[in-house]
């Protein structure tokens, strides 16, 4: 480093340079990279004469074309050690602090600026009598060197070896210089230590810097300390971010940004309840206390999150056109009358009552009947949003509550995190499959249910997590199921609209109408490639399905498709392909299903009876063979225990009227009877086949056939009456397709027949009846024939049930015998 003779306090002329962002002290050798042209053009006129320039501050650095009020008073006049021209133009130079000056005047000429400046002075400390430093300077010195000192180990930027070079100044001014290069200070706490010209000034002045940094630094220390033990090893990542959150609480502000304001919007926004509302405030403020990063803030940020996003105001508009409603009903399902009656009889009242609660419904039946689609038409219908949720299978009650927040991971239930998910207070809440729920250790979801499906309830329905009240009222619910197989307290809270299967016309205008449109449009299928027949549909129906919905006909309808398109692309088809029930085997195979049908010749022993299953009514073939044996009854068939039980009271009917029968009473006795129920692998069970076990049993015993063509369904009483019977609709629809003429029911089910399509009941001779004597004056070919001597067959009954009291009382006798020797 070179010394320079100190200038006297003169003012002289000196190019000027301002500086960005940097102070340049006396004795100071810095680089310095240069672009404007004033600048450039300042250190070239600096170069020609003695390579002085005036270094002075800008006040702000962002500007780029300062003027003379945009510099400091006091800078630094400074020698040009080196100077390079870099290729982009722009100068490398190397300059050296000289001296302290003061600018009294700035000259903006067009290419540069010209400072008329004084240097300054400096003025130095009293030195004692022998010339040496004054206690109090040497003091300052020293305290300013150790303060220094700590800096350097704190701060680890700064080089250790600066402390040797440093330690070497005697000159306490330079020192101070010194030190103060090399302290990250502020632009205007360097440029007040250069405007200072008094050395013990500058010291005190310096002193004050460095003890403010120290106490910075020991405070970042501590800082940083605190936050690394309270960081997990998974969150280093956000070391960053954390180490200023706390700088920020260390100096007492604590704003948290727009992050809290924001949510604070959000919760006025949300409109919730009262409740609600001072809940959300609550968790807020805690929020506001907890680390960012911490898990129970994200409990409290995803619980603040969750009642945010609960429609608590925002309703869809419920549309109150009931035509547009029933055509809407109309376009989307066939049939379905007193579903849709029952919709358009709610709107109705919903325009004249302006608070009217949601039915809640339940729409039963069996599969494939459009139980799950008619709620999505409901939805159009009414002009309600969709919800679905799948029940089946479900187990943990948590899944309609919600777990309580004290669990990790914990959720609310499935009801609110739709209602969230649908934006909306007042949707369409679909319940699907509402039998298939499940129960466990874990809770009863049904039991959950009760508190949402009740109308006088679910206005104040709490979900665990939620912990505040949320209104259900608005939400219309439906729910589906495939059977009455629900727990009688939930099926007591929902208004039950059964499902019966489709017939077979209704089957075969769904298919014209609805899904061979949709099926030719989703296979490629033009209208002028395919023509499938009504009487093929019926084929397709009859022999190829067999089920009370529509499900397996739209398969059957797409597979016909297919092989179309495939027919036409292979050129093996040519032209519209008409499908016929002749042409079906090409494309559906071999029949799968053969329905009951009507035997041709009157049987001994054999009679139609009528079953009802899920997938709808069949014919059921009764069978009773006599044997000689000893009065005993077997029944094979797969029977259930109601169905056994009916072959009993059966058989007890028939010996009750065995002489109005013309049966003997030995036949009881000296035959066995054999009742069958084909097929043999096919479980069944029920109690409507009374009537027809008893007119197999009277066939049998008489040897009296029984007409083909009748049909019979109807429970018996050991009194002989015929009793009522559920799935008539089915039942019949069977018979009709059975070829059956005539079909007996119980007088109780007449009341039914205004239910069943009118097409049915043309095509049948129903005939309503309350006695067994009836049936079979229907049943058999010829009415038999009572025995001759009904006195004779007293008096041998009497004899006969004498020599029975002897022999059992003979037994009595044998047994108490047997018992004694046990």
């Amino acid at each position: 480093m070179s010394s320079h003779p100190v200038l006297p306090a003169l003012a002289l002329d000196l190019p000027m340079l301002p500086l960005r962002d940097v102070v340049i002290f006396p004795h100071m050798v810095i680089p310095l990279f240069v672009g404007r042209p004033k600048s450039i053009k300042a250190l070239e006129l600096a170069m020609a004469a003695e390579r002085r320039i005036m270094l002075v501050a800008q006040k702000t650095a962002a500007n780029d074309e300062p003027t003379t009020t945009d510099m400091f008073d006091v800078g630094c006049i400074s020698t040009i050690l080196q100077m390079l021209k870099l290729p982009d133009g722009t100068v490398k130079v190397l300059v050296e602090g000289q001296q302290r000056a003061k600018v009294t005047h700035i000259n903006d000429v067009e290419t540069h600026f010209i400072a008329n400046v004084t240097p300054v002075e400096v003025v130095e400390p009293k030195l004692t009598a022998k010339g040496e430093k004054t206690p109090e300077l040497e003091a300052l010195r020293r305290a300013v060197m150790q303060q220094f000192d700590q800096y350097v180990k704190l701060n680890k930027k700064i080089p250790p070896e600066i402390l040797s070079s440093i330690s070497s100044i005697d000159d306490p001014g330079r020192l101070a210089d010194t030190i103060s290069a090399h302290l990250p200070l502020k632009l205007e706490s360097k440029q007040i230590i250069l405007s200072l010209a008094e050395v013990k000034a500058r010291l005190k002045n310096l002193f004050e810097q460095i003890e403010r940094e120290v106490d910075i630094l020991n405070v970042d220390k501590k800082i940083r300390g605190r936050v690394k033990r309270a960081m997990e090893k998974n969150q280093r990542d956000f070391y960053l971010n954390e180490q200023v959150k706390a700088i920020q609480k260390e100096l007492g502000d604590g704003d948290e940004g727009t992050d809290f304001a924001d949510l604070e919007k959000k919760i006025k926004a949300a409109k919730m309840s009262k409740e609600a509302l001072a809940k959300a405030q609550g968790e807020l403020k805690k929020l506001k206390l907890m680390s960012p990063m911490s898990a129970e803030a994200t409990v409290v940020r995803n619980y603040i999150d969750v009642l945010i996003g609960l429609p608590w105001s925002k309703k869809s508009k419920i549309k109150h056109d009931l035509p547009a409603a029933e055509t809407v009903l109309n376009q989307d399902h066939y049939g379905l009358d007193k579903v849709k009656d029952r919709i358009l009889e709610y709107l109705a009242v919903q325009q004249r009552v302006d608070k009217v609660k949601a039915p809640i419904l339940c729409l039963v039946g069996p599969p494939g009947v459009g139980k799950t689609s008619l709620g999505q038409s409901i939805a159009k219908a009414t002009g309600r949003k969709f919800v679905r949720m799948a029940l089946g299978g479900m187990r943990d009650e948590a899944e309609i509550r919600g777990h309580r927040r004290t669990y990790i991971g914990a959720l609310p239930g499935k009801v609110l995190s739709s209602l969230s998910k649908v934006g909306v207070r007042n949707p369409l809440f679909l319940l699907d499959e509402i039998d298939k729920l499940g129960t466990e250790y874990r809770g009863d979801p049904s039991s959950a249910l009760l508190e949402v499906l009740d109308p006088e309830q679910n206005h104040t329905f709490a979900d665990h997590y939620v912990e505040v009240d949320f209104d259900l009222s608005d939400v219309m619910f439906v729910a589906t199921s495939n059977s009455m197989n629900i727990p009688s307290a939930l099926l007591d809270r929902m208004e039950v609209i059964r499902l019966a299967g489709y017939t077979e016309d209704e089957k075969t205008n769904i298919a014209t109408t609805y899904l061979l449109p949709k099926q030719m449009s989703n296979n490629g299928v033009k209208t002028n490639e395919l023509l499938i027949t009504n009487e093929a549909v019926k084929d397709i129906v009859r022999y190829y399905t067999r089920e009370a919905g529509v499900r397996s006909l739209e398969r059957e309808l797409s597979k016909i498709c297919r092989k179309v398109v495939k027919g036409l692309l292979l050129k093996k088809l040519k032209g519209k392909v008409v499908v016929t029930p002749d042409s079906l085997n090409e494309y559906l195979g071999v029949r799968k299903y053969n329905y009951g049908r009507a035997e041709e010749q009157n049987q001994v022993g054999q009679v139609v009876g009528l079953a009802w299953t899920e997938v709808g009514g069949d014919l059921l073939t009764i069978e009773a063979a006599l044997m000689p044996g000893k009065g005993i009854i077997t029944r094979t068939g797969s029977l259930g225990d109601v169905m056994k039980e009916s072959v009993e009271a059966a058989r007890t009917v028939v010996r009750s009227r065995a002489s109005r029968l013309g049966i003997k009473e030995e036949m009881f006795e000296k035959r066995d009877i054999h009742i069958h129920v084909p097929d043999g692998a096919t479980p069944k069970d029920g109690p409507s086949a009374g009537a027809a076990m008893t007119t197999a049993f009277v066939s049998a015993l008489t040897g009296i056939p029984v007409r083909g063509d009748v049909a019979m369904t109807g429970e018996i009483t050991l009194r002989g009456e015929v009793t009522a019977i559920g799935g008539l609709k089915e039942k019949l629809l069977a018979a009709l397709r059975g070829g059956i003429k005539t079909v007996l029911i119980p007088e109780e089910n007449a009341k039914d027949l205004q239910d069943i399509p009118e097409n049915v009941k043309n095509g049948l001779e129903i005939v309503p009846v309350k006695w067994i004597d009836k049936v079979l004056e229907l049943a058999l070919e010829r009415a038999p024939v009572p025995l001759p001597d009904l006195e004779v067959a007293s008096e041998e009954l009497k004899h006969e049930s004498a020599l029975a009291a002897e022999a059992t009382h003979d037994i009595i006798k044998t047994g108490g015998r047997e018992s004694t020797k046990h």
